[in-house]
């Protein structure tokens, strides 16, 4: 099938690395055959003309209008194959890229040297003493969210983790001809597999099969790549890593949203936040337990050359009294090796703290570190290796997870709140939803009472607008549970543009909060504050409100150095570039001098938990680009340096701000623009696609106006126009405004922020499509707005291309840019056929019957177009 497409002589091909050239010619074979056996010879031949026929189209060969003809002579159950053929070949193709990111990632790191964003890089830049002192105030806090943004179905991603397995065989060195055959044959199994898995959900997913999702991502990867960070930081601190003490200490904290975010999601209500809290422990619990025994099973030195030391055996000995029958079997077991005694006695506790066994289970993690560094202390005198090789990742794995695995955080709207406490002060019969509010409150206190502060204390209030909806919380306890409150550091969440100006009058008057006061007492004076990029760039326009966002945080900064708060910002950071995203190490280094000092909280979200988790491999790169950055810009010379370029450039970002969020304002606040908008992209079709449990829109009916939508359906709907208005719109305006190209270009090079905004901006226009874009546009019967859009496009994409001063978008992302040229001929194929159904429900009358028909189509485009862009919401 489309090994063959790849013979186009574009860009894209002939920078195509040969090892992933093969990949890709394999898979794209193999599913043509699997095409071929399953749909026939016929199907085959009508997506090679697909495949062609757009290839051709990019190539200015043949008409865009050829291809619409093609589409529209398809009987729609064949227009569904061929859009499952490219859909899977997407599938396909991510995976050989991502085989082929992990092998690079390996040959670089046997090359010798220090790899650049790493942390040996962020040793070498600032020295051993600064890191160390860094160190000790470090925190990296990833927040785990299941806001609906992987359109892929988990038995999808199964069956391409298979298929990664088998690729992986067959390209393993040294293979025989038979064994090789034997892998090509497993390898068209697994894609026949994926062929006959269907692409789309027939049910909605609920709150804890979102919690159960998420937890894939620990049992595959998160568990097993926490300690190698810890331990790559310790090897670059100083020599000798696994034969002494760590000078690393754990630094990361995953925090999860998933079955405690509550805010516009009806679905997750008290009894699923403890049911995933439980799931969390469940996960952990397993995890640890089954270290511990594989640790102690080939942990089989002597008593005779690693003797245990006098506290190490008075424990076993109390071990024997307390517990003979389990502890005397591990002996006859292995017997002269008190240390495997020991650690197998400590996996034996680990499971019954799991079943709840009370005689022999923890009743905390720290009482299980001390029976592990009890190991090591034992271990060290005589076999310091086996003291601080396996073992030490145990001791990493237990501190980082806990019992708990990741912090859940509550998240609820502050309406919802006042309304509640409205009705609890009245003293009158409580509403459903109210008598939710203060459950909620209940089962925090009993995570708290079951696993510690530390799973579940953080209350994060939507949309606050003052002090009062701090307080209300707070109030809202004392209602719920009288004096018997949990610990709860409630955190404010600014997101539109004047509640980002108003923050610091905010904090302000939470400082004379009573229960604020005591919780800055009693941790050394910290805070957390969230910032909303999601709403503030629907509202404002991505480039006013990155400029807001940065003002906001110098403000915040400020404002905690004259309280003498030690403030912690939390970046509520989607995937899409529309949304905060893009490359999260530049991101950190292009916050406000001062705002990070060491610690960086975020949210990771749909799809990108797996683009970054799904592997360990680029999970550990992931997370050491992400510290690398904390660390740099933690120093004061790179802080220096970002405020002298602030600073100097503060008028020019103003004018670029204010121009732009005027010109993203007369074109999304027009009468009439949201009918439009919905008119042309699926936006109402996407939720059928059951991404998630929670809605994709705030009330019932058709958007009325942006306020009606919520940010992730209105980025991944452009996202499927080919438009991705979010990411750029107005930023071209804003650019204009300043007279000066040479003060662009200056400000681009010297200021990170300005440098990141226009950089994710040239990204976001290079996955937009002018011509497919076009075509989405017309559907909706409004010329103005079409050609507001494509005037803005053509502006915005002609002043990046003169401020960067490339010559064509990407030209410096070499990788990325290869990417993008080998999709886009095939994402078109897709959008075809998705502008085929969605004119057709647009347009035409239709039997309810043909209208099932035509929205299976868009639907399944819909996940082929999100595979294809790697970009949903």
């Amino acid at each position: 099938m489309i090994d063959q497409g790849l013979e186009h002589r574009s860009a894209a091909v002939t920078e195509m690395p040969p090892e992933l050239r093969h990949d890709v010619r394999l898979l794209g074979k193999l599913l043509g055959e699997v095409i071929a056996e399953q749909g026939g010879d016929d199907l085959l031949a009508d997506v090679e003309r697909l495949r062609k026929a757009v290839i051709a189209a990019r190539r200015g060969e043949v008409s865009a209008d050829v291809i619409t003809e093609m589409v529209a002579g398809w009987e729609i159950e064949r227009a569904v194959e061929v859009a499952r053929a490219f859909t899977c070949y997407f599938h396909l193709a991510n995976l050989a890229e991502e085989h082929y990111r992990i092998r690079t990632l390996r040959e670089r790191d046997t090359e010798g040297r220090v790899q650049r964003e790493s942390l040996a890089h962020a040793v070498q830049e600032l020295g051993r003493e600064r890191v160390e002192e860094l160190l000790r105030g470090l925190e990296l806090h990833p927040v785990l969210t299941a806001h609906p943004t992987e359109a892929r179905r988990r038995a999808v991603v199964t069956a391409i983790q298979r298929v990664s397995g088998q690729l992986t065989e067959y390209n393993a060195p040294g293979r025989g001809a038979s064994e090789r055959a034997e892998s090509r044959r497993r390898l068209l199994e697994e894609i026949d597999l994926l062929w006959r898995t269907a692409q789309l959900r027939s049910t909605k997913l609920d709150p804890l099969d979102e919690v159960r999702t998420a937890m894939a991502a620990f049992d595959e990867t998160l568990f097993r790549m926490v300690p190698q960070i810890y331990r790559s930081l310790d090897a670059a601190l100083a020599a000798g890593t696994g034969t002494r003490p760590p000078l690393a200490r754990p630094f990361i904290r995953y925090g999860s949203w998933i079955g405690g975010d509550r805010d516009g999601n009806p679905n997750v209500t008290a009894r699923v936040t403890r049911e995933a809290v439980q799931i969390q422990s469940e996960h952990v619990l397993s995890a640890l337990e089954a270290a511990c025994t594989r640790i102690a099973r080939t942990l089989t030195a002597s008593a005779q050359f690693a003797p245990a030391s006098p506290e190490l055996g008075t424990a076993l000995a109390v071990a024997i009294d307390a517990h003979p029958e389990v502890v005397s079997e591990l002996a006859t077991r292995s017997p002269r090796e008190p240390h495997r005694q020991w650690l197998l006695f400590v996996a034996n506790r680990i499971a019954a703290t799991a079943r709840r066994d009370l005689d022999l289970a923890y009743r905390s993690p720290e009482e299980l570190l001390a029976d592990l560094r009890l190991t090591q202390e034992s271990l060290a005198a005589h076999a310091p290796r086996q003291a601080y090789g396996e073992l030490q990742h145990l001791v990493w794995q237990v501190e980082t997870f806990g019992f708990h695995l990741a912090e859940l955080e509550v998240r609820q709207h502050s309406q919802v709140h006042a309304a509640a406490l409205e009705e609890c002060r009245a003293g009158g019969e409580l509403s459903e939803r109210t008598e939710e509010v203060l459950a909620t409150i209940r089962v925090i206190s009993w995570i708290q009472e079951r696993f510690g502060a530390a799973a579940c204390s953080r209350y994060v209030v939507s949309f606050t607008r003052s002090a009062d909806d701090v307080a209300a919380v707070y109030e809202l306890a004392r209602h719920a549970l009288g004096g018997r409150a949990p610990v709860l550091d409630v955190v404010p969440l600014f997101e539109s543009g004047q509640d980002l100006e108003n923050a610091p009058r905010v904090l302000t008057g939470m400082l004379e909060i009573p229960q604020v006061r005591e919780r800055l007492e009693a941790t050394g004076r910290r805070m957390e504050v969230m910032l909303g990029y999601s709403d503030s760039a629907k509202e404002l326009g991505p480039a006013a409100a990155t400029l807001r966002l940065y003002e906001a945080q110098e403000a915040l900064t400020a404002w905690a150095a004259e309280h003498r708060v030690r403030l912690r910002l939390f970046h509520g950071r989607g995937g899409a570039l529309g949304r905060g995203g893009g490359p999260a190490n530049r991101a950190v280094l292009a916050q406000a001098p001062g705002s990070v000092a060491g610690r960086f909280k975020v949210t990771e979200q749909g799809e990108v938990i797996f683009a970054r988790y799904g592997h360990t491999a680029i999970a550990r790169r992931h997370i050491e680009q992400v510290t690398n950055a904390v660390l740099l810009a933690s120093s004061p010379t790179v802080g220096e340096r970002t405020a002298a370029a602030a600073e100097r450039f503060r008028d020019l970002a103003r004018q670029v701000a204010s121009a732009s969020e005027r010109a993203y304002r007369a074109l999304t606040e027009a009468p009439g623009f949201a009918e439009w908008f919905a008119l042309v992209s699926p936006l109402e079709e996407i939720g059928s696609l059951r991404l998630g449990s929670r809605p994709a829109r705030r009330g019932l009916g058709a958007p009325r106006s942006l306020d009606d939508l919520r940010a992730i359906p209105w980025v991944f709907a452009w996202a499927q126009t080919r438009v991705n208005l979010p990411g750029w719109y107005g930023l071209g305006t804003g650019l204009a405004a300043v007279s000066s190209l040479d003060e662009l270009r200056a400000a681009y090079a010297e200021w990170p922020l300005f440098n990141a905004m226009l950089d994710n901006a040239e990204m976001s226009l290079a996955k937009t499509d002018r011509s497919i874009a076009k075509r989405y546009l017309a559907l909706g019967g409004r010329d103005d707005f079409a050609q507001q859009v494509l005037e803005e496009y053509d502006r915005t994409r002609n002043l990046v291309l003169q401020v960067t001063g490339h010559s064509r978008l990407l030209e410096n992302r070499k990788v990325l840019s290869r990417a993008v040229q080998l999709r886009d001929p095939y994402v078109d194929a897709l959008s075809h056929l998705q502008l085929r159904a969605l004119r057709s429900l647009r347009t035409e009358d239709l039997s309810e019957r043909e209208r099932e028909r035509l929205s299976t189509l868009l639907l399944l485009s819909v996940n082929g177009v999100a595979a294809g862009l790697q970009n949903t919401g």
